[in-house]
């Protein structure tokens, strides 16, 4: 298989935040240390959507820390949502692939160089983080985080059948311009919306590839799943599935 040199490639990854402060400053050493040693071209967009906390201020020290060209900061004025957030990273993104990943310490960094390496292999349109396959996993979850994750999985692959093991992660690596179509067509939000982007994608033809990911339960701050979300899970499968 052809490989394509490395230098020609940059990445931007795309950090929505919201009440990240003590996070923040972790994953971002932790993105510039496996991007540094694998040699790739990078930059780390954080979009932080008017975090109380103090996150902003704390990217603006990350900022002076790395530079300007590698921690680019977009925030917004308040909480707009997750797809927004995608949309509005991608305005201000110079690479030519994008990865997607929370920053909450859910989604090592150290897996990144696995992604890239995948992509080039096959030449895929979008490579998924997946727990659910090879040696991925989840730690740090009750058996009832484990059983939801587990049974929404299973219910979305008996429905829609979207040819990938994992469709409620959010730990990504997309062409930019299949990003942009995705995310153009997508109407879920929240919990949904990462699957809905998989669904679309086999919709459309795009190549998916998978890298199985150890996923970690959030370090510091409060989960966001909670009974809403299971149910506006529900809600957009189903509509999803009348759709599709």
């Amino acid at each position: 298989m052809t490989k394509w040199p490395t230098n020609s490639d940059k990445y931007s990854v795309l950090l929505p935040t919201y009440n990240e402060r003590e996070n923040l400053p972790l994953i971002v050493w932790l993105l510039v240390k496996y991007f540094g040693e694998s040699g790739y071209n990078y930059e780390i967009i954080v979009i932080d959507d008017g975090s109380p906390d103090g996150t902003l201020q704390i990217a603006e020290q990350l900022q002076k820390i790395y530079g300007h060209d590698k921690i680019v900061l977009r925030p917004r004025p308040k909480k707009l949502g997750l797809g927004t957030a995608y949309i509005h990273g991608i305005k201000h993104a110079t690479g030519n692939f994008i990865i997607i990943m929370d920053a909450d310490l859910s989604h090592h960094p150290k897996f990144i160089p696995q992604f890239i390496e995948k992509q080039k292999e096959g030449g895929y349109d979008l490579i998924s983080g997946t727990r659910y396959r090879g040696d991925g996993g989840v730690y740090g979850w009750d058996l009832r985080r484990k059983l939801i994750s587990r049974g929404a999985n299973f219910i979305t692959q008996v429905l829609l059948r979207p040819g990938a093991s994992d469709l409620t992660g959010s730990f990504r690596l997309y062409k930019k311009n299949v990003l942009e179509s995705l995310v153009e067509r997508c109407v879920s939000k929240g919990y949904v919306f990462q699957m809905e982007m998989i669904v679309r994608a086999r919709q459309l033809g795009y190549t998916i590839g998978e890298v199985p990911i150890s996923f970690v339960d959030r370090v510091y701050g409060e989960s966001k799943l909670g009974g809403n979300e299971i149910v506006s899970f529900l809600k957009g499968l189903l509509t999803l599935f009348a759709t599709t």
